[in-house]
């Protein structure tokens, strides 16, 4: 990416939204290319502007942030934008709903303007994010919805090794945590994750903590 990250802000509260484009915007290697304040204002923004990554809302009118990224990111979509959704709402379904939409990663708004900025910055150079908080609380109360797929993990095509780099992703660790964790290099790391994506039919990291989740991977 030779220019600036282009990024589009939805979100219902002005104060909210102007205040992430003002933190966005302040950075020399991040554009705030639009605005708005409903879902469907978004998809059309991001279908029109094409920005590198969307910051999504959840709860908006017209048309609510889930439905937005499925629109932008889901499955079927032949040219999925990037979406971070950024909500209120930890223990709820919709970071479940959100992650099923497509959604490349999930922060809540209590999160330091850092980690807001970092999480841009990741999800636009391809990879997923998901808030520590998030990863350690996804299945909590939505288990059973979480865990329909069933199966073994003898049934998973994948390597012992490769199902314990599965687990420590699915924990919420970084590809640093895990080499630390397993004893390996980095570089091991990454290997392992990308093998486990492609044998998998994964897109991201996202992916396969709803993966390892729906399996029972990870308790």
């Amino acid at each position: 990416m030779t220019g600036p990250i282009r990024v589009l802000v939805a979100d219902d509260q002005a104060l909210i939204r102007t205040g992430f484009a003002t933190i966005i915007g302040a950075q020399p290697d991040l554009e705030v290319v639009g605005e708005c304040g409903d879902g469907r204002a978004a998809v059309d923004l991001a279908v029109r502007l094409r920005p590198d990554v969307v910051v999504m809302d959840v709860r908006m009118p017209v048309l609510d942030g889930i439905e937005a990224t499925r629109l932008l990111a889901g499955s079927g979509v032949p040219d999925p934008v990037k979406v971070l959704v950024v909500t209120t709402f930890n223990l709820d379904e919709y970071v479940y709903e959100a992650l099923r939409a497509g959604a490349s990663g999930f922060l809540l708004k209590d999160a330091p303007p850092p980690q807001l900025l970092q999480g841009i910055r990741t999800v636009a150079a391809g990879a997923a994010l998901l808030a520590p908080e998030v990863t350690r609380q996804l299945v909590g109360r939505y288990a059973a919805r979480i865990r329909p797929a069933g199966g073994t993990p003898g049934e998973i095509p994948l390597t012992p090794r490769e199902l314990e780099v599965l687990r420590l992703i699915a924990e919420g660790l970084s590809n640093g945590e895990i080499a630390a964790a397993l004893v390996i290099s980095h570089e091991t790391v990454k290997t392992y994750v990308s093998r486990i994506l492609t044998k998998l039919d994964l897109r991201d990291r996202v992916q396969a903590v709803v993966y390892a989740y729906r399996h029972g991977l990870v308790t």
